[in-house]
């Protein structure tokens, strides 16, 4: 069964959505050039990119970027030539995490030090997630994200426009966040990915509606909300990597009392560091 035909079914009011979605992409392009897209090659970015094109934007007028952690699955990172081969308009530029910063991580703390305690999860995601989205970030005047209202608690008030007061280059500067598929729901970002032929990452298919690093996502079953699979052996609230927590701390959480390790729930390949 694939993601389409188990998701795919437009809110009543789609196309009002929809046109929503384009205006504000046309109305951020306007006003916050440098714009970028920040892509996590999950579904909902993949409409963003494809909104990005259906709203004429290109490379002129903005661009999209792709942190690889290094720890990606192989289905995913296969996405970035999929979306210069289906949008020639656009090139994907790639950041990397420092390859030192990364090494050392791993040989002092473990391969799977993400399991140990949150301090060390978040620490990974600042080498591999948040040190790249700064120099992925400047000198941009917006940045455009997939973020949905409907993903979870902690993303239920996402809205359409964000100003973020940044250091950017020693300065202190305002940068729009924009989220053009804020309100959507998961049944209509699966309706516009089906009726455009939208490329999508095939492990959605396998029951990852949420992909983010290969040791920190796995599948889920049913009844479970989109975001479980993402570090579910720690409490709700600490579920974000901190490309989406406020500067002020919010949804900071405490230390998990214990971690399962990934091997006990489901199998993964090897990723090299």
């Amino acid at each position: 069964m694939s993601a389409i035909s188990l998701y795919a079914k437009a809110s009543p009011d789609f196309e009002q959505k929809l046109a929503a979605s384009l205006a504000l992409l046309k109305s951020a392009a306007a006003q916050y050039s440098p714009l970028t897209q920040a892509s996590s090659l999950g579904c909902e970015d993949m409409v963003v990119t494809h909104l990005m094109h259906e709203a004429g934007l290109d490379k002129t007028s903005a661009s999209i970027f792709v942190l690889d952690t290094g720890m990606l699955h192989l289905e995913t990172v296969a996405l970035i030539e999929r979306i210069e081969t289906r949008y020639p308009s656009f090139k994907v530029d790639v950041y990397r995490p420092d390859a030192d910063a990364a090494s050392n991580f791993v040989e002092e703390n473990g391969e799977q030090a993400m399991y140990k305690s949150l301090r060390l999860r978040k620490q990974c995601c600042h080498i591999r997630k948040m040190e790249p989205l700064e120099r992925a970030l400047a000198g941009k005047k917006g940045w455009l994200t997939g973020l949905r209202r409907e993903q979870s608690n902690a993303r239920a008030e996402v809205p359409d426009v964000e100003m973020q007061t940044v250091q950017d280059g020693g300065q202190t500067v305002e940068r729009a966040k924009i989220n053009p598929v804020a309100n959507w729901t998961l049944g209509d970002i699966w309706h516009y990915i089906s009726i455009n032929a939208i490329p999508y990452n095939p492990l959605h298919d396998q029951f990852f509606p949420s992909i983010g690093c290969a040791p920190c996502t796995r599948a889920v079953t049913l009844g479970e909300d989109f975001r479980s699979g993402r570090w579910w052996w720690e409490s709700e609230s600490a579920k974000e990597c901190g490309l989406h927590v406020a500067a002020d701390g919010t949804h900071e959480a405490q230390e998990p009392a214990a971690f399962e390790p990934l091997s006990s729930i489901i199998p993964i390949r090897e990723i090299n560091a």
